[in-house]
C-alpha cells in the first residue's frame, strides 16, 4: 500500500508517558510528515525511545494519543505489516542463522520482498548459514535493518540503530539506509544522541529534551532562519541543534 502523502505518517497530541510519578515524555504534539526521512535527536534520556515506543504500540500512553499511519499503533496484523522497526540493540535471533531470520520473515510479512533480501544479505557478506549470535555488531544491525527493509512497509522506525558501533561500521548502516530510501519511497524515522547520524540523512528535524519536544521541522526552512537569527551563515545543523538544546538547559536550570 502505497504512502498517503497529504496525511501525516505519526501524529501525536498532548502525548505523555509517566514512570513512577516521572514524565519521561510530557505534552508532546507533532505531525511527523509521510514520504520524508526525519531526525529524532536529543541526549540520552531525553524521552527518544520512549515516544519510539509509543509509536510502536510497546507502550501504553499516560496522557493524549498516537496516530500511525492513520491507526493506534498495535491494532492488528495489517498496521503491523506496514511499519518496520529496529530497536537500539539491533535484535535478532542468536540462535538462528541468516537464512532462518529471512525464512521467518518472509512467514511473518504478507509483503515480504525476497529478492531483495537476499540480494542485500549477499551484497553485505552474510554467510546464510551463520548463527546471528556469531554475527559481529555490525552485521547483525545490518541484518535487523534489512529484514526491517524487506517488510516493504510504509514506514521504517529505527531507534539509535548504530549507538552501539565503531564509526566504520556506523557509516556503512547508514549508508545501507540511504540506499534502502532511495529504493522505495517510504516514511523514516531514525533516532540518534548525535547529530553527525543525522545531517546528511534527514531533512525533518524533531529536536526532544528533558521529556519535551523543543523544536520540529524542515531542516533547510530551520538552517535558514537560524543562519539569518545569528546572522552566522556557516551554521550548520549541530549548531542549530546545541543551540536549542542549551535554550532547555537554561530553562530548566531556573
Amino acid at each position: 500500500m502505497a504512502v498517503v502523502i497529504d496525511a501525516p505518517a505519526i501524529r501525536t497530541v498532548g502525548l505523555g508517558r509517566r514512570y513512577r510519578g516521572r514524565w519521561a515524555l510530557e505534552d508532546c504534539t507533532l505531525d511527523i510528515p509521510a514520504g520524508r526521512v526525519v531526525g529524532l535527536v536529543g541526549p540520552n534520556g531525553a524521552g527518544k525511545s520512549t515516544l519510539l515506543n509509543l509509536v510502536m504500540g510497546l507502550l501504553a500512553p499516560s496522557a493524549g494519543t498516537v496516530e500511525v499511519l492513520g491507526d493506534r499503533p498495535g491494532t492488528g496484523p495489517r498496521e503491523l505489516a506496514r511499519v518496520g522497526f529496529v530497536a537500539q540493540d539491533a535484535p535478532v535471533y542468536a540462535h538462528l542463522t541468516v537464512a532462518d531470520h529471512l525464512r521467518f520473515g518472509a512467514r511473518l510479512n504478507p509483503g515480504w520482498d525476497d529478492a531483495y533480501a537476499r540480494r542485500r544479505v549477499e551484497e553485505l557478506g552474510l554467510d546464510p548459514a551463520r548463527k546471528a549470535g556469531r554475527l559481529s555488531g555490525g552485521q547483525r544491525a545490518q541484518l535487523a535493518l534489512t529484514l526491517a527493509v524487506a517488510k516493504r512497509g510504509d514506514l521504517l522506525v529505527l531507534d539509535e540503530p548504530a549507538a552501539s558501533l565503531d564509526p566504520l561500521a556506523r557509516r556503512e548502516l547508514l549508508e545501507s539506509l540511504a540506499e534502502a530510501v532511495a529504493d522505495r519511497a517510504m516514511s523514516v524515522v531514525l533516532s540518534s544522541h548525535l547529530v553527525s547520524d543525522l545531517e546528511h540523512a534527514c531533512d525533518h528535524l524533531v529536536v526532544l529534551n528533558a521529556g519535551r519536544v523543543r523544536l520540529t521541522g524542515d531542516i533547510g526552512v530551520l538552517l535558514a532562519e537560524h543562519r539569518a537569527v545569528t546572522g552566522n551563515r556557516e551554521a550548520d545543523l549541530e549548531e542549530l541543534v546545541l543551540t536549542h538544546l542549551g535554550r532547555t538547559t537554561k530553562e530548566t536550570a531556573k
